[in-house]
């Protein structure tokens, strides 16, 4: 089954609910990173939600940048999602990897630790918007629902999930965002928080077969639903040969002198998906002859 995402609104109650199958997202990310499991499950994680918010954009030049920064053993994790949904990350330390928790799960938090998630929206206007938290265990999921309700003031459920087989691969991912409009009353929030503990975890589901549709509707059942879009999503990196001379020519001509000494040529490696141009004298020349200009 190949990845995608579904959007879905209640007609009677202000509930909207992104969900996403990201399988296929995160067995890419794995391959070009080569993670281990804890980090491809908190990679996995990051861009599972990215990609659900980039979604919800209405810019079509809009993006989404998903930061978590802990002082775990991961480094930063970053993840990338234009407005259609389709996403790119990385993570600093793709090789870190702690010991299963007592409960049998994957350590995220532990590998993240302390520290805070940052989402960066660009919708075209003249700056970015961004929004701050401190994290609240590094699990992503939780720390996502504290961004919406302290920086876009939206009541919200997240679950993000990444299930890891015995050969490393991913077995399954996705995820589910449940944002509360105004209006809701507070039978139809009781309503809705018991379902969400009753569906149980998002890889579970996903395990046994369901498709996002039956898991909005377990997650929505007893409210009336209205799929609104249903979309494919994929791994999906923007870089080009042209968008790196530019960077390379952001540098500025003393740090481009330096490393067309050095190297004689020199390779850049994207670090998205790990593509590499190569660049020779003679390109190293014209671009400093135009840094200079």
């Amino acid at each position: 089954m190949k990845d995608s995402l579904i959007r879905v609104i209640t007609k009677d109650a202000g509930i909207q609910m992104t969900a996403i199958l990201s399988t296929g997202i995160v067995e890419r990310a794995r391959q070009i990173h080569k993670t281990l499991p804890v980090a491809t499950a908190a990679l996995g994680r990051t861009l599972t939600a990215a990609s659900m918010m980039g979604n919800q954009l209405k810019a079509e030049a809009g993006s989404v940048t998903v930061q978590v920064k802990g002082n775990g053993m991961l480094g930063a994790i970053v993840a990338v999602s234009d407005h259609e949904g389709n996403v790119r990350g990385y993570l600093q330390n793709p090789a870190a990897d702690l010991p299963l928790r007592p409960d049998g799960k994957l350590d995220v938090g532990g590998a993240v630790g302390r520290g805070y998630l940052m989402v960066i929206k660009d919708v075209g206007m003249k700056e970015p918007v961004s929004g701050t938290v401190a994290l609240v265990n590094g699990e992503i999921a939780e720390d996502l629902t504290r961004y919406f309700v302290e920086s876009e003031q939206v009541p919200s459920a997240c679950a993000l999930g990444v299930l890891v087989d015995t050969d490393q691969s991913v077995r399954q991912a996705g995820g589910y965002l449940v944002q509360l409009m105004p209006g809701v009353t507070e039978e139809q929030i009781s309503r809705l928080e018991k379902n969400i503990a009753q569906a149980g975890a998002i890889t579970a589901m996903l395990e046994a077969g369901l498709t996002l549709a039956d898991i909005a509707r377990r997650v929505l059942d007893g409210f009336e639903m209205e799929i609104l879009e249903s979309a494919p999503v994929e791994y999906r990196c923007a870089c080009n040969r042209g968008k790196v001379l530019g960077a390379l020519v952001s540098l500025g001509r003393e740090e481009l002198t330096q490393l067309s000494e050095e190297e004689g040529q020199m390779e850049v490696t994207c670090q998205f998906c790990d593509k590499a141009y190569t660049f020779t004298n003679q390109e190293l020349a014209a671009l400093l002859e135009q840094a200079s200009q």
